[in-house]
C-alpha cells in the first residue's frame, strides 16, 4: 500500500468514534489470533494504535477484550499447537482458545470479565506490569472455577451448557486448560526450577528435572504430561524425555516402564518422531529441501535413541508404533530417491544435434531442483541404516556417481564440435552438470571440469576463426 493510501487510512480511523475504533481493534486482532487476513490486519491495528497512544491523556482508552484474553490464556503459550496438527497429551488446540473466551463471556462468568475489562482499561499505558500480572493471576483463578464447575460431576443439564461452548474437540480442551490454570503456580514454579536449556541428559540433569517435577499438583495423570511438555521444550533432542521414565522405572524393559506415570514420556516421544515424519513427507511432497537434513537427523536419532535405550517388543503398542514410523519415513524416502536418477538423466541426456530443437534451453529451475534433490540423497546417505533405507539410497548414489561423471565428460566434449545452433544448449548442458558434480564430488572437481569446459569451448572458436 503506498504512503498516500495508509495517510487516507489513518485520517478516515481518526475520525472514527473511540467505541468503534476498539471494536475494530478487538475485530483485528481476533483475525490475527485466528490467522485470517493477516496482513490487513496488521496494518490496520498498527494504524489503530498509533491513533490511540496519540489521544487525549484525559480520554479513557477503549475497552480491548482480546487483550484480556491474552491476559487469560497466556500461561497456556506453551502447549499450543496449530489447526490441523495432531495433538497429543500434554497440548491443546490454539483454535479452542476463541469459543471457550466466548463462552466465558456469554455463559461462564460474563459479570467478571466486564469487571477485568474495566480495570485493564482503566490502568495506565507505561508502569503497570504489576498491576497486568496481578489482574492476570485473578482472571485465571476465575475462569478455572468457572471451567472447573461446568467440567465436574453433573447431569443431563450440564452435558447441554458443555455443548454451548462448542465441538467435542473443544470440550476436550476445555477440561485441559481448566487443569492447566487451576496449577499455574506450580507451573510457574517448574518454569523457574528448570535449566533454560538442556542441551544434553545424562544422569545429572535427569536428577535435576526430576527434583524439579517433584510438585504434587503436577504428578497427577492429567497434568503430568503438561509439565513433561515443557521439559521437552527445553531439550536439544526431544526424544530424550523417555530417559525419565527408564530411570524412574529402574530399567529399560517397556512392561516396567509403561508400568510408572512417567510412561506418558514414551507415548509423547513417538508422538512427536510422527509429527517430524510427517513434515518430513510433506516438505518432500512440496519441494522444500530447506529443513530436510535437520528432519532426517531427529528421525534418524530419534529412532536410533528408542531402539537402543529401551527394550520394545515388536509386537507391542509402542514397537508397533516405532515400527510404523521407520516404514513411513522409508516409503516416503524411498520414492523420492527413486526419482532422482531419471531428472539427472532426463537434464544430462546427450541426444544428437538433428534432435535439438532450434532455441532448445534447459529449465534452471528443473536444474536446481536436480541438485536439491542429490543433496538430498547424498544426505540420506547418513541416516540411511537407520530408517531402513540403506540399500536403495547407496546404490542410487554410487549409480549418480558414474552417470554424472561419464556424463560430465561426454558433455565436455560435445562442446568442441557442437554446432552454433545447438552451442547455448550443450553449454547449459555442461554448466548443469558441473553443478550436480559440485554436490557429488565436491568443488575441486567441480572447479576442474568447469576448466575444461572453458577450454574446450575456447578451442573450438579458435579453430573456427583459423579455419
Amino acid at each position: 500500500m503506498s504512503q498516500t493510501s495508509i495517510e487516507r487510512l489513518r485520517e478516515y480511523l481518526a475520525q472514527l468514534p473511540p467505541q468503534a475504533q476498539a471494536l475494530l481493534m478487538r475485530e483485528f486482532e481476533r483475525a490475527l489470533e485466528r490467522g485470517q487476513d493477516t496482513a490487513v490486519a496488521t496494518l490496520v491495528l498498527d494504524q489503530l494504535r498509533r491513533i490511540v497512544r496519540k489521544s487525549e491523556a484525559d480520554e479513557a482508552p477503549p475497552p480491548r477484550t482480546d487483550d484480556l484474553s491474552r491476559l487469560l490464556f497466556q500461561v497456556l503459550e506453551p502447549f499450543l499447537v496449530e489447526a490441523g496438527v495432531p495433538i497429543r497429551v500434554g497440548q491443546i488446540r490454539r483454535s479452542s482458545l476463541h469459543p471457550i473466551w466466548q463462552w466465558l463471556g456469554r455463559d461462564g462468568v460474563p459479570d467478571k470479565i466486564s469487571e477485568f475489562e474495566a480495570a485493564l482499561a482503566r490502568m495506565p499505558a507505561t508502569d503497570s506490569s504489576g498491576q497486568v500480572e496481578a489482574l492476570a493471576l485473578k482472571l485465571q483463578a476465575v475462569a478455572a472455577d468457572a471451567i472447573f464447575e461446568l467440567t465436574g460431576p453433573g447431569g443431563g443439564d450440564k452435558s447441554r451448557a458443555l455443548a454451548r461452548v462448542g465441538p467435542p474437540n473443544v470440550i476436550e480442551d476445555l477440561y485441559s486448560i481448566g487443569a492447566v490454570l487451576t496449577v499455574r503456580e506450580a507451573l510457574g514454579t517448574l518454569n523457574e526450577k528448570l535449566p533454560r536449556f538442556l542441551r544434553a541428559f545424562g544422569d545429572p540433569q535427569i536428577a535435576s528435572v526430576t527434583a524439579a517435577l517433584n510438585i504434587p499438583v503436577l504428578q497427577t495423570p492429567q497434568m503430568l504430561p503438561f509439565a513433561l511438555t515443557v521439559v521437552v521444550q527445553r531439550m536439544t533432542a526431544p526424544w530424550q524425555i523417555i530417559r525419565l521414565a527408564i530411570k524412574i522405572a529402574a530399567s529399560d524393559d517397556e512392561i516396567r516402564v509403561a508400568a510408572t506415570p512417567y510412561g506418558v514420556a514414551v507415548t509423547m516421544a513417538l508422538h512427536d518422531l510422527s509429527r517430524v515424519a510427517a513434515n518430513l513427507r510433506m516438505d518432500i511432497k512440496r519441494g522444500h529441501f530447506e529443513t530436510v537434513a535437520d528432519n532426517l537427523k531427529t528421525l534418524h536419532d530419534g529412532v536410533r535413541g528408542l531402539r537402543t535405550e529401551l527394550d520394545l517388543r515388536n509386537d507391542s503398542p509402542w514397537g508397533k508404533q516405532l515400527t510404523s514410523i521407520r516404514a513411513d519415513i522409508s516409503n516416503a524416502l524411498q520414492s523420492e530417491i527413486d526419482s532422482v536418477p531419471g531428472r539427472v538423466r532426463r537434464i544430462l541426456r546427450q541426444r544428437p544435434e538433428k534432435d535439438i530443437p532450434p532455441g532448445a534451453r534447459i529449465d534452471t529451475t528443473e536444474v536446481e531442483e536436480t541438485v536439491a534433490l542429490i543433496d538430498f540423497v547424498a544426505t540420506c546417505r547418513n541416516y540411511a541404516s537407520e530408517l531402513a533405507i540403506n540399500e536403495v539410497t547407496l546404490r542410487t548414489y554410487s549409480d549418480l556417481q558414474q552417470y554424472v561423471e561419464r556424463s560430465t565428460e561426454q558433455a565436455v566434449q560435445s562442446l568442441r564440435g557442437a554446432d552454433h545452433k545447438v552451442r547455448a544448449y550443450r553449454q547449459q548442458q555442461v554448466q548443469a552438470a558441473i553443478r550436480f558434480c559440485q554436490v557429488l564430488f565436491g568443488d575441486d572437481y567441480a572447479s576442474l571440469m568447469s576448466r575444461a569446459a572453458e577450454n574446450a569451448a575456447t578451442g573450438e572458436r579458435k579453430s573456427t576463426r583459423a579455419s
